[in-house]
C-alpha cells in the first residue's frame, strides 16, 4: 500500500504473510476495542514520557517512506512493524533494510492482530484505505498518524473523529506543510489583524497531475508482479483486474474508487492555513463548476464555491471561499483587491482579501502582504516552523499537543470531500447540515456521503 510520491522534500527534512481471516480480525478488534476503552483516557501516560514510542507503518513506499522516516527521526521512537502489499525494493524491501528489527507484514489486519507491542500506527496508503485501517487501529487503542485527506467519504471522516474522541487517542493528519514556517507565519499575520477582517478567499492548484483523468477503464488484465499482493491492495474496494501502471503504485489517485482527484490531493494542504487562520468549520453550502464526470475517473478541471459561517476574523456573517483546479488555474485578477497586476501569482496557493489588505499564501513559499507600501517585508515578524512528524510522536508520549488532530482535520477534510461531491453535480447548489450529516436539498448528492464496501471488509464503526 503506497501513497503519493514524496511532496516538498525540503519540508520533509524539517514478507508476505498468509491471508488473514477478516471475520476473526473484526471479532478481535471488537473485543480489544472494548478493553482499551477503559484505560484510553490515560493512554499517553501509559506510553510514558520516558519510554520510547513503538510504531508500526502501514504503507512504506512513496509518501509512506518519508512519513516513516519523519516520525522515526525522533530518538524517542522505535519502529517495530512494517506493512506493505508490495515487497519490492522500492516499498517494503527498502523499509525492511533500514529497520531490520521490525516485523514485516503484507496484510495490515495481521499486523494489528499481533500489535500488542505497538503504541502508534502510521497510515500512508491510498485514500480509500485511510479510514478502514485507522479505525481498526484506534479500536485497539493505538495512536494514529494518517495521511491526508483523512478519509474517502464524509461519513468516514466523522467516524475517525468519533473514534479519536472515544478512545482519547493522539492523532495527526499529515498535512505537514501546516508546520512549515511559511504557513505558520501566514496564520500569525491573520491573527495579528494585519489585513483586517477577511471578506473572501480564493484557493487554487494550477499544476498538472500525472494520474489518469477523463479516461475509461481499459479492458483485460495484466500479470500481477510477484512482489504485489493485488488482493490485499484492493482492500475495501470492489474487486477489479490488475492493470500495470494504472493503479499501483501512484496512479490510483485519478480513480474515484481509490482517490479523490486534484481537490482531494491538495485541498487539505492549500486550504489548511485558511482554516487555521480564520477558525473555519464545515461549509453550509457549495456549488461546483466542472465537466461531466466519466464513470470511474476524476475530471481535469473544477471550480467549487463554498459558503462558511463567519467567525470573529471574517468581515460578515458568512465567508465565501472559491477553489480552482486545472492546468494553469488562477483566480480572476479583478477579485484580488490590493494584489498588484504585475505580481505573478504562484502556481498554487490562496489569497485572503481583507478589509485593510490582502495576503497571498503560496504553496509552498513565504506569504506576501499587499499593498507592499503599507507592509514593508523587513518589518514583518516570521514564525519558526516545527516538526509535524515528531510533534505527533512527542504528543503520544505526553509532551505537547498535535496541531492537525482529527477534530481539526475533520472539518477541513469534510470540506474537501463535499467539494468532490459537488463536482458530481455541477451547477447545482448543495445545502449542507453538518450536525445531521445531510445534504438537505439533494437526495442524489446525499448518497455520496457514505459508500459501499467489499463484502467481508466493512470497517468497524464507532
Amino acid at each position: 500500500m503506497t501513497d503519493h510520491h514524496d511532496e516538498h522534500p525540503v519540508i520533509q527534512e524539517q514478507t508476505m504473510t498468509k491471508q488473514y481471516n477478516r471475520r476473526s480480525f473484526l471479532r478481535t478488534t471488537s473485543i480489544a476495542g472494548a478493553a482499551v476503552g477503559l484505560n484510553a483516557a490515560s493512554y499517553s501516560r501509559v506510553v510514558g514520557a520516558n519510554s520510547r514510542l513503538r510504531i508500526a507503518s502501514v504503507g512504506t513506499g512513496g509518501k509512506g517512506w518519508s512519513d516513516l522516516n519523519g516520525v522515526a527521526a525522533s530518538p524517542d521512537v522505535q519502529v517495530v512493524a512494517l506493512c506493505d502489499i508490495d515487497s519490492s525494493a522500492e516499498h517494503l524491501g527498502r523499509a525492511a533494510e533500514k529497520y531490520q528489527s521490525a516485523s514485516r507484514y503484507a496484510d495490515w489486519r495481521k499486523l494489528l492482530d499481533e500489535s500488542r507491542n505497538v503504541d502508534g500506527v502510521l497510515v500512508s496508503t491510498p485514500d480509500f484505505m485511510h479510514a478502514p485501517i485507522s479505525l481498526a487501529a484506534m479500536h485497539l487503542g493505538k495512536h494514529v498518524f494518517c495521511q491526508k485527506p483523512l478519509a474517502h467519504s464524509v461519513h468516514e471522516v466523522r467516524q475517525m473523529q468519533r473514534a479519536a474522541a472515544k478512545y482519547k487517542l493522539v492523532t495527526q493528519m499529515c498535512n505537514q506543510i501546516q508546520s512549515h514556517t511559511a504557513y505558520r507565519t501566514a496564520v500569525h499575520w491573520v491573527h495579528e489583524g494585519k489585513i483586517g477582517k477577511v471578506k473572501e478567499v480564493h484557493s487554487w492548484q494550477g499544476g498538472s497531475p500525472s494520474w489518469p483523468r477523463n479516461i475509461q477503464r481499459p479492458s483485460g488484465s495484466d500479470p500481477v508482479p510477484e512482489s504485489v499482493r493485488w488482493d490485499l491492495w484492493q482492500g475495501v474496494a470492489e474487486e477489479r483486474p490488475y492493470k500495470a501502471n494504472l493503479y499501483h503504485p501512484f496512479q490510483w489517485r485519478g480513480w474515484q474508487a481509490y482517490g479523490t482527484g486534484q481537490l482531494g490531493d491538495f485541498g487539505c494542504h492549500i486550504m489548511d492555513p485558511v482554516f487555521k487562520s480564520l477558525g473555519l468549520t464545515s461549509p453550509t453550502r457549495l456549488t461546483a463548476e466542472a465537466p461531466p464526470l466519466l464513470p470511474e475517473t476524476w475530471t481535469n478541471r473544477a471550480m467549487v464555491e463554498y459558503e462558511f459561517p463567519g467567525t470573529d476574523l471574517t468581515a460578515g456573517s458568512t465567508l465565501k471561499l472559491t477553489w480552482y483546479d486545472a492546468v494553469g488555474a488562477r483566480p480572476p485578477r479583478e477579485k484580488l483587491a490590493q494584489v498588484p497586476d504585475d505580481y505573478q501569482l504562484p502556481g498554487a496557493g490562496s489569497v485572503l482579501v481583507g478589509e485593510q489588505g490582502s495576503l497571498v499564501i503560496p504553496h509552498v513559499a513565504m506569504p506576501r502582504l499587499f499593498p507592499e507600501d503599507r507592509f514593508p517585508a523587513a518589518e514583518q515578524e516570521t514564525i519558526d516552523g516545527v516538526n509535524h512528524y515528531t510533534q505527533w510522536a512527542d504528543a503520544c508520549r505526553g509532551n505537547g499537543e498535535t496541531t492537525s488532530h482529527f477534530d481539526y482535520a475533520g472539518p477541513l477534510t469534510e470540506t474537501v470531500l463535499l467539494g468532490t461531491i459537488g463536482i458530481r453535480f455541477p451547477d447545482q447548489e448543495l445545502h449542507w447540515d453538518a450536525k445531521t450529516l445531510k445534504v438537505t436539498n439533494h437526495p442524489d448528492a446525499q448518497k455520496w456521503i457514505t459508500k459501499k464496501y467489499r463484502k467481508g471488509w466493512e470497517p468497524a464503526w464507532v
